[in-house]
């Protein structure tokens, strides 16, 4: 039995993970990237929902994880009450753009949603913006292009050349007379200090990362049942206090490899969060 299970198209919700595991380092994680299927962002609602539900049921069989956080915004609000419906046995935790916290910090009421297109036009957005942001008027920017950048070449690029990638969309929202930009594409999570230096002090830069992972940590210290947490037998529970080092390991799988290149992108990115690359899932 796994703790925790994240599901994304790619590896852009590794800062969910690497959060959760600041946390809660004892927890035993993995890492499901359903690299086969990206990019998610410009399929239908239809494809998402088949993509997430083959990806999920595989996940359930080999990893029997006590919750299933969805790190990917389009998957979320397309897939995931299909999920609730499809698994009622299984805990997950969705993603969705952090539009009520950037409403909280706008002066202006313009704030920015960067975001893949399939996240943009979701319909849920609207109910996001209509009940926490009522009196602000939402920018939308689908950008599969800097998705797939961060997706295959972020973590081997220059700072400047991933300056220069997140350009155009920053002045795409200052030019709007935005004051606050949403991170609503996991992706762009990993490029949250890029983002905060291209901005600088007129734009601020929200995402959903603490709050997801305040709730995965409550979802799962409720236990399956609303008890006590489940414990593998044999296992021990340690304190990042105590100066311990964790029995478990992070392991990030994904469901192809189209190129050595792919692997080398992988390799980096473990070496840096310090996870295991485990390949094919």
């Amino acid at each position: 039995m796994t703790d925790f299970a994240f599901i994304d198209s790619g590896v852009g919700g590794i800062p969910y993970m690497k959060t959760l595991l600041q946390r809660k380092p004892d927890a035993s994680c993995v890492y499901v990237a359903d690299t086969a299927n990206f990019p998610y962002g410009e399929k239908t609602h239809e494809q998402v929902v088949s993509c997430v539900v083959s990806l999920v049921q595989k996940i359930c069989e080999k990893f029997e994880p006590a919750v299933i956080v969805v790190a990917c915004n389009t998957m979320s609000v397309n897939a995931l009450d299909i999920l609730r419906e499809k698994f009622p046995v299984q805990k997950f935790i969705g993603t969705v753009p952090a539009i009520k916290l950037a409403a909280s910090l706008s002066k202006k009421r313009r704030i920015g949603l960067l975001a893949t297109r399939a996240t943009c036009e979701n319909p849920y957005n609207i109910e996001l913006k209509n009940k926490f942001a009522a009196d602000c008027q939402l920018i939308n920017r689908p950008d599969g292009e800097l998705v797939s950048f961060i997706e295959h070449n972020a973590f081997t690029a220059s700072r400047q050349e991933c300056l220069a990638a997140v350009k155009p969309a920053v002045d795409f929202f200052r030019q709007e007379n935005c004051d606050v930009i949403i991170l609503g594409c996991t992706h762009f999570l990993n490029f949250t200090d890029i983002f905060e230096e291209a901005c600088g002090s007129d734009l601020k830069v929200v995402d959903s990362v603490d709050g997801v992972v305040r709730h995965a940590l409550e979802v799962y210290e409720g236990g399956v049942t609303g008890g006590e947490p489940p414990v593998r037998e044999g296992s021990e529970q340690r304190s990042a206090s105590e100066g311990e080092t964790s029995p478990y390991k992070a392991k990030l799988f994904v469901t192809s490899i189209s190129d050595p290149s792919e692997k080398k992108q992988y390799d980096t990115l473990c070496a840096r969060f310090g996870i295991n690359f485990e390949g094919l899932c």
